[in-house]
């Protein structure tokens, strides 16, 4: 070895003290993303989902008919039930408090004992612990057998045993945490709207049980509060209270409460097959989408599963055998396909079962394959009778679905035409397009412009090797209502689809995606935001992966420049432009607006400095064409500069409702929608 080199230290050796073994509840805090699937906003609600459910299993098997969760001071949830209460006797095992147990102990629980619960949605019985886990405090208050006991928490370790502090003639249990800011680093926001939302959808799950919400936030309650339910104290806080004896038949009827039904009774169904309780209830509407909702065992499974798979299966054989007994499908080779028979149909199905098996913990797919065989049984034989005591229902059923298999077979047509016209021109890209020179989609974006000026400075002050523009003229088509075959009459939604290289319907593939970025830029006023929502409506409908994959933005071109001297600056916001003028050194008074774009006149602009000399001027831009290219480029385009805003959506049920109400046929939904939310809009009139 050279003189002056230093020795390279040695390599620690992989054998077994490498191993690193997690203690406890050690694991879940340093993976929360493995029990709760995110630390952000939506694993943070997760929290409070796995304490109700706790809850609502009591209410299940009939131990507890009231629920309440409330919002306390400081980030505190509680979640309270009448239910018989957590044991807090000691555990054979551990030697400590059943209590303690279950909040300190992963894979406790009175689940595994399908004596205790026949039915349950916490099946790894680690929902309590891992709540705890992920709190930096927790108290739970347990009434029970006469005695009043609590125990509290600080990061899923008990600070002190099972106490009892007092009596009492009540029963139920009583849970109280505030998350850990240091897992949910961004923030403890609660969302009052999606708790209200999806304690409702509970609460029509599961009938005769009245779940109650309370928004304390704002109030001087104490989580050192006893008793059971807040409301018993006449707080004048904000509740909302739901109880419902219709079950799926109510939610289904709420779903379609903007929507106009092909016929008027809601099938409904409620029966055990090998020992899966299946409840199904539907209805069709005068829609193109097709909306399904899907439970086990009370959770809801977004992603659907076996249950939703046996559900098609048996919706489109039932349909297909009476088409045929019809005579309405003549052709041997003619069937309803799924598509066919989903389309205009708000579902809702929910299976129980006591081995429920999920994939992951957040519990998003159902995978337990008993579920499948007795959903498409029970469902299958139910509709089927439906469908011949209910001959009116039937036949516009099966009108319903004939009409979407003749649309299809045109739609099918239209598609296949565009395609092959793209094969016939090496397929050929639209040739307003101006496209961007690479060729990786990573690198790729689109920017989507409102008319030709707008078009135009884009393209002149674009990154061309990144960037392609594609200028479209006018309002496009609101595809809301639209079937793939008209959708593909417009020429401005072709070359969007053309352009985007994904296909569309049955055919899209999300890999053959030409622009990993999808930039939306329309002019900052009403027509602005209304060709911006119907471009959103478009997408959301038929170009969803490309909004689940991140890959939709919304481009924040600025509202005013501003000019003192040589130095200018930007502003988004009439707030951003007080702050630019006050960092210049300008007053108000002393600045001269000059319009919307080019529109003053130069003999206006002189009769305000003759008026008094201005010390800075401030241009309103109202449209993309209005700024040159370079300001086009410093303000919207220049990736190092730019704002943009990714599309996403949170809660897809509401996204969806919203679409109905401001892009469909109910008049008189958009008109309560719009007065409802007036005050909440920014209007620049």
């Amino acid at each position: 070895m050279a003189k002056g080199t230093e020795k390279e230290p040695k390599k620690k050796a992989y054998d077994a003290s490498s191993i690193t073994v997690l203690e406890g509840l050690e694991a879940v805090r340093r993976r929360p993303g493995m029990y709760i699937g995110t630390t952000g906003p939506d694993g943070l609600h997760h929290l409070v989902w796995e304490i109700f459910d706790n809850a609502r299993d009591e209410a299940m098997v009939g131990r507890c008919d009231d629920i309440e969760v409330a919002l306390l001071p400081g980030g505190y949830v509680r979640v309270a039930d009448n239910g018989n209460g957590i044991p807090v006797g000691i555990h054979p095992k551990t030697k400590v408090s059943a209590l303690e147990t279950i909040m300190t102990t992963l894979h406790a629980g009175g689940k595994f004992d399908n004596e205790a619960y026949k039915f349950s949605g916490g099946l790894h019985g680690v929902g309590a612990s891992v709540v705890n886990a992920l709190s930096e405090h927790t108290k739970v208050v347990v009434h029970q057998d006469g005695g009043v006991h609590m125990q509290e928490y600080k990061i899923g370790k008990a600070l002190a045993k099972v106490k009892k502090i007092g009596t009492t003639k009540e029963h139920g249990t009583v849970v109280i945490f505030k998350p850990d800011v240091t897992i949910f680093k961004e923030g403890i926001e609660w969302n009052l709207d999606k708790i209200i939302a999806h304690l409702r959808q509970q609460a029509y799950l599961v009938k005769g049980v009245r779940i109650s919400i309370v928004d304390a936030r704002e109030s001087a309650v104490s989580v050192e509060t006893e008793a059971i339910f807040l409301r018993d104290r006449h707080l004048d806080v904000p509740s909302t209270t739901f109880y419902f004896e219709g079950g799926l038949r109510s939610l289904v009827s709420f779903y379609n409460r903007h929507q106009a039904p092909v016929h008027k009774n809601i099938f409904y169904v409620e029966r055990e097959a090998d020992k899966v309780t299946v409840e199904v209830a539907l209805q069709y509407v005068d829609d193109i989408s097709a909306r399904i909702t899907a439970f086990a065992n009370n959770i809801y499974t977004p992603e659907g599963g076996t249950h939703v798979t046996g559900f098609k299966t048996a919706l489109t054989r039932s349909l297909n055998t009476y088409g045929r007994n019809a005579n309405i499908l003549k052709e041997k080779d003619e069937n309803f396909t799924g598509d066919d028979v989903l389309e205009g149909i708000t579902a809702v199905v929910s299976v129980k079962l006591s081995e429920i098996q999920f994939e992951g913990q957040t519990k998003a797919k159902l995978g337990s394959t008993e579920a499948q065989g007795a959903t498409a049984a029970v469902f299958g034989d139910a509709f089927a009778a439906f469908l011949e005591e209910n001959p009116d229902d039937a036949k516009a059923i099966i009108n319903k679905a004939n009409i979407a298999l003749k649309a299809r077979k045109a739609a099918k047509a239209a598609k296949d035409s565009v395609l092959r016209k793209g094969a016939l021109e090496g397929l050929t890209l639209p040739g307003k397009l101006a496209d961007c020179q690479t060729k990786s989609a990573e690198e790729s974006e689109i920017f989507i412009v409102e008319g030709d000026s707008a078009g135009g400075s884009s393209k002149q002050g674009r990154d061309r090797r990144t960037q392609a523009i594609l200028p479209l003229r006018g309002k496009i088509l609101n595809v809301e209502r639209a079937r793939i075959d008209r959708m593909l009459a417009s020429a401005e939604i072709r070359a969007l689809v053309v352009a985007m290289g994904t296909a569309i319907g049955d055919v899209f593939d999300l890999s053959k995606l030409r622009y990993h970025k999808i930039i939306i830029a329309t002019d900052a006023d009403v027509d602005g935001a209304h060709i911006r929502t119907l471009l959103l409506t478009l997408l959301y409908r038929h170009f969803k992966p490309v909004i689940d994959g991140g890959f939709v933005y919304i481009a924040q071109p600025p509202l005013y420049k501003i000019t003192k001297g040589k130095a200018v600056a930007y502003a988004y916001s009439d707030a951003e432009k007080k702050s630019a003028l006050k960092e210049m050194g300008v007053a108000e008074a002393d600045v001269a607006e000059t319009g919307e774009g080019d529109e003053t006149t130069e003999a206006a602009e002189t009769a305000v400095v003759a008026k008094k000399p201005a010390k800075a001027s401030v241009q309103r831009y109202k449209g993309l064409g209005e700024m040159n290219p370079s300001e086009l480029w410093e303000t919207t385009m220049d990736p190092a500069r730019r704002v943009l805003k990714r599309v996403n959506v949170e809660d897809a049920e509401a996204a969806d409702r919203i679409f109905d109400i401001l892009m469909g046929t109910d008049v008189a939904a958009r008109k309560g929608f719009i007065q409802s939310n007036a005050r909440l809009a920014n209007l620049d009139v």
